[in-house]
């Protein structure tokens, strides 16, 4: 892929929406996501539309244009191998990666993506359960759903997690709530209270509906 140069502020706007699913997504979640206020977010969302990389209907929402799409995938691309190799090769905290692959993410050259993706053996998702788009920026989207809609009872396996922050990556991975573990939903407090869940048919977890969504199960 041939792209311009960004700025690191706009391909964390772009990375965040592909994060986000890409369809509609309203500023306010974009500016939680990225931790900064909405006001930030919507004047962002503005120039990225200038720069024809988004386009945003108001009351609902933000979408990426194919040439948005095709930059955030490149960012998605450059971070997720740089989960790989940080967690595979460098044998860091699962919890950490995130952190810090977007630190590594910016200052990738095509070239050096490329040469990362052949050295890892061309790895199709990252550790947190991801998929890593391809030098084209084509990827599967997971065919999963998010754990707070798993209604009492169900036994699930987890294929992803999408948090990003080092906070709740550690309490997630402190339970063991990671990749490829079983989880079943013991019970549900009222009100949008937390999920009780058995992990692996033997420890209990408690997990709130918010970071319930960053949790994608089969």
């Amino acid at each position: 892929m041939t792209l311009p140069q960004l700025s690191e502020s706009t391909e964390m706007y772009l990375k965040a929406m592909v994060e986000l699913g890409n369809r509609d997504v309203a500023i306010s979640r974009i500016a939680e996501r990225l931790n900064v206020t909405h006001v930030s977010a919507n004047e962002m969302i503005k120039r990225l539309g200038e720069q024809g990389l988004v386009s945003h209907a108001p009351y609902k929402g933000v979408n990426l244009t194919s040439k948005g799409k095709e930059a955030a995938c490149s960012v998605l691309r450059r971070q997720r191998l740089w989960e790989v190799f940080l967690y595979e090769h460098l044998k860091i905290e699962w919890a950490k990666i995130y952190e810090l692959a977007c630190s590594l993410e910016h200052a990738t050259a095509p070239e050096v993506t490329e040469a990362l993706a052949g050295f890892l053996g061309n790895p199709k998702v990252c550790p947190r359960g991801n998929p890593i788009p391809d030098e084209n920026g084509a990827f599967t989207p997971l065919n999963g759903i998010l754990l707070s809609e798993v209604e009492i009872g169900r036994a699930v396996k987890v294929l992803a997690v999408n948090a990003t922050s080092t906070d709740v990556l550690r309490y997630l991975q402190e339970r063991d709530i990671l990749p490829g573990h079983e989880l079943k939903v013991i019970e549900a407090a009222p009100l949008k209270g937390p999920l009780t869940l058995r992990v692996d048919g033997a420890k209990e977890a408690a997990l709130g509906l918010s970071m319930a969504e960053f949790v994608i199960v089969e």
